[in-house]
């Protein structure tokens, strides 16, 4: 459980970078960091539009992943196994066990009777 926990958290930080890292990328209203790397250019890779729907996409599911994650470490640690016991603990609750329900199948009539014997005059 720790290894899964661990590799959540290591999912989680990953995504928020890259959710903080793609949302500076995106071309905004004014001259930000996406104009530097030609987020506006026709010629680009993803064409004139292309590439601020591939970031704003990618942003998008890098940001569910991290909302996930998220979920996922928040039900991981309100989870509390139950203690065990060991052997021995289990061997005194089946006694335990078997000694109550012997005691439920004696009838009440029989234990009054059976408590105080029967003196002849």
């Amino acid at each position: 459980m720790a290894i899964f926990k661990t590799l959540l958290v290591i999912v989680q930080v990953l995504s928020a970078l890259g959710v903080i890292g793609l949302v500076l990328l995106q071309h905004g209203k004014g001259a930000d960091v996406g104009a530097a790397f030609g987020s506006g250019a026709s010629g680009s890779l993803f064409g004139a539009s292309g590439s601020a729907n591939f970031l704003s996409r990618t942003t998008a599911v890098l940001a569910g992943l991290f909302f996930a994650c998220t979920l996922g470490l928040t039900l991981l640690g309100n989870y509390k196994p139950q203690a065990s016991l060991g052997v021995m603990g289990a061997a005194q609750q089946s006694q335990s066990a078997s000694a109550s329900a012997a005691a439920a199948s004696v009838p009440a009539g029989a234990s009054s009777a059976s408590a105080a014997p029967a003196v002849p005059k």
